[in-house]
């Protein structure tokens, strides 16, 4: 059967759910790497993608969005090792679905059962404050339209809307210093 679409998941249909000992069969989510890049590089900016409306993100739209921004990024600025990028969500949330047959006839064979726990079909980050940053790129001065351009692409792999925050570390650094 396949992926339903994001617009079926992307809202809060309840409280979070992430007792996974309860439920036998979890998938586990497809991102698995959250950091790529340079930790320790010494950086001009941190480009944010920060959300703008609440709701949830399934965990293959996070690893679509890490994907193409890692992709993006390592084209255009040419090594791995020019940027810092973390995606900050975790998906901990277990979706479920109560599968029903979806055909003619099928409300003679099935009526159904009304609040039924369901089967996990996968898991998603919820995202429960406006503002909650998605995701950090840390870039050099020369970078930063790369980011920019980086992000604004895995924005339109995300189901809920968001914008680029652009932060400013070396004034942040010479400020603590003096």
């Amino acid at each position: 059967m396949p992926l339903r679409p994001g617009r079926c998941y992307r809202h809060f249909s309840g409280p979070a759910y992430t007792r996974k000992e309860y439920i036998a069969g979890v998938p586990q989510p497809k991102i698995t790497k959250f950091t790529s890049g340079n930790p320790n590089g010494d950086y001009d900016y941190e480009v944010r993608l920060v959300a703008i409306e609440t709701g949830q993100i399934r965990h293959n739209a996070l690893e679509a969005a890490r994907v193409i921004t890692l992709k993006t990024l390592s084209k255009k600025t040419g090594s791995e090792t020019a940027f810092f990028m973390w995606v900050l969500k975790y998906p901990h949330h277990v979706l479920r679905e109560n599968k029903m047959m979806a055909f003619a006839g099928a409300d003679r064979l099935q009526d159904g059962m009304r609040l039924s726990f369901g089967t996990p079909i996968g898991t998603a980050a919820r995202i429960t404050r406006l503002g909650d940053t998605i995701m950090i790129v840390k870039v050099k001065k020369e970078h930063l339209e790369f980011a920019k351009e980086a992000l604004k692409v895995a924005s339109k792999k995300l189901p809920l809307r968001t914008r680029i925050d652009i932060i400013p570390l070396k004034a942040i650094k010479q400020e603590a210093l003096s």
